[in-house]
């Protein structure tokens, strides 16, 4: 899994962060989605799709 973001979808809800920590931050200086890991391993995959799913702006990308 590859985790991709398109910043300019971002509202910065911080859904991302909150739902795989691991995965996904918030920056300080806007709040918009910053892509701690890349290409998580296994267990932390399940919950970037989940944090894609919850996305209210559709920002993150997996391939």
């Amino acid at each position: 899994m590859k985790v991709e973001v398109e910043q300019s979808r971002c509202v910065a809800s911080g859904q991302c962060a909150m739902t795989a920590p691991a995965v996904f931050d918030q920056s300080d200086d806007d709040g918009t989605v910053v892509v701690l890991d890349a290409a998580p391993a296994p267990p932390e995959q399940g919950r970037a799709r989940q944090a894609a799913a919850m996305c209210p702006g559709s920002a993150i990308l997996l391939r």
